[in-house]
């Protein structure tokens, strides 16, 4: 008699690079013969993998934990919240086990403790892409682990620990077996983005013949060989990031950058401890569009950081008015248990982030719908992502998936996710582009 197959419930909570830790969990179980199952009620157990860097996202996990527990009541933590294994112990005493973010070997060392993997695994159900949470057509490509920053909003070193560049070739190789599965788009992601091979020295490696740096520069000119997107995420804007524009210009990866400025006052960026050169920043950019008219820009920001001043957060409009920026977004600051920046005198009423946090949204959404007027008239090339009705939705060059606008297409009703179009944009409104197919 055939032993029953072990079945694994699993919620994925989180930014992109967390949701890249689920897929190499859930690539590991199916390898291992344990079947992914969609319901609580069919799950012999529960992994939840967790987001704890601000208030709401430690809440949100609090949530997905309280139901799992409720639901099915055998569960495993694992993720960011896992390092705080005393916190979760007092809070739910039930709880199967508790494993750090990007512990993979703890994960499954704690599922074969309490779920045993079957005797005779089935290798085959794996893709050699390994499982994937994203549409067939894109998917997240992180390059390294952890960060050296030491931000006083933060607390992502604590828990991820330090950089650590993962071998260019073993990115590169990955970055093929995507795309020979059908992925069009990849988008690249770590905590930072530009120090991409600092901590290993820029070690060199083979990929296709030839010596390539574990340097970004080196990485995104191989990955422009592959004839898909490439979309940069997290970048830090250090000077060797100029060296990517032309590579953007010229078509070898997307033109779009995303550039987490955070603020724009000197006094504000030190506290933070981010780079404090607003007027370089404003200068790269200009100098970025120069090369590369089509440029996209992302950033986010932090209002009601300790201590802003009205007048500190005025520059930081003033800033956004000079930059134009096209893609933005803004956060209020939330006291994350273990960053520095709680320590910091004169903290901002909620009533008073709130307030800023709308005045900064609604400059922002001006500025966006002028940038956006801009290609009403103009063809372009779309991925479409989902079809609802008659409508196609899709995404064009400015545009990564689940944070930015989307190509609404009126009669797209006939194209398919993942297929390529061609429209032209009639329409606009505060974040999105409205098209018919040429």
């Amino acid at each position: 008699m055939l032993a029953l197959t072990p079945k694994i419930g699993f919620v994925s909570l989180g930014c992109p690079k967390a949701l890249v830790d689920s897929e190499r969990i859930l690539t590991q179980l199916r390898a291992q013969g344990y079947e992914i199952v969609p319901t609580y009620e069919n799950a012999n157990l529960v992994v939840v993998n967790t987001c704890g860097f601000i208030e709401d996202a430690v809440e949100e996990s609090f949530d997905a934990i309280s139901e799992a527990l409720a639901e099915n009541g055998k569960v495993i933590v694992t993720g960011c919240l896992g390092v705080k294994k005393t916190l979760l112990q007092k809070r739910y005493p039930n709880l199967l086990d508790i494993t750090g973010p990007q512990d993979y070997a703890a994960v499954m060392t704690a599922i074969h403790k309490h779920l045993p993997a079957p005797t005779d695994p089935f290798t085959s159900l794996v893709p050699p892409q390994g499982i994937k949470l994203t549409p067939p057509h894109y998917a997240y490509l992180k390059i390294s682990e952890g960060c050296n920053h030491k931000c006083t909003f933060c607390i992502i070193p604590s828990m991820r620990g330090k950089l650590v560049s993962r071998p260019v070739s073993e990115v590169l190789q990955e970055a093929e077996k995507l795309t020979h599965a059908g992925v069009k788009e990849l988008l690249i992601i770590s905590q930072d983005t530009s120090a991409y091979g600092v901590d290993v020295k820029y070690q060199p490696y083979q990929w296709r013949g030839r010596s390539i740096k574990t340097r970004l520069t080196e990485l995104a000119t191989a990955l422009g060989e592959l004839s898909i997107w490439i979309r940069l995420h997290y970048v830090y804007p250090y000077p060797h990031v100029d060296e990517l524009i032309p590579l953007m210009a010229e078509g070898k990866i997307l033109p779009y950058l995303d550039v987490p400025f955070q603020h724009a006052n000197p006094r504000i960026l030190k506290l933070m401890k981010r780079p404090a050169c607003t007027e370089d920043n404003l200068e790269r950019i200009q100098a970025w569009r120069k090369i590369c008219p089509e440029l996209t820009l992302r950033s986010t920001f932090i209002v009601g950081f300790p201590g802003e001043t009205e007048k500190e957060f005025e520059e930081l409009l003033d800033f956004l008015k000079t930059a134009e920026l096209d893609r933005v977004g803004c956060f209020q600051y939330s006291p994350v248990e273990g960053a520095k920046a709680n320590d910091l005198p004169n903290a901002i009423p909620k009533e008073v982030q709130q307030e800023r946090w709308e005045r900064f949204m609604k400059l922002q959404s001006v500025i966006s719908a002028s940038r956006l007027k801009k290609k009403v008239g103009k063809k372009m090339r779309v991925l479409v992502d989902e079809i609802q009705g008659n409508t196609a939705i899709a995404r064009s060059t400015a545009d990564a998936p689940d944070i930015d606008g989307k190509v609404i297409i009126a009669d797209g009703k006939n194209l398919k996710p993942g297929m390529w179009a061609e429209v032209i944009i009639h329409k606009t409104d505060e974040y999105d582009l409205y098209g018919n197919l040429c």
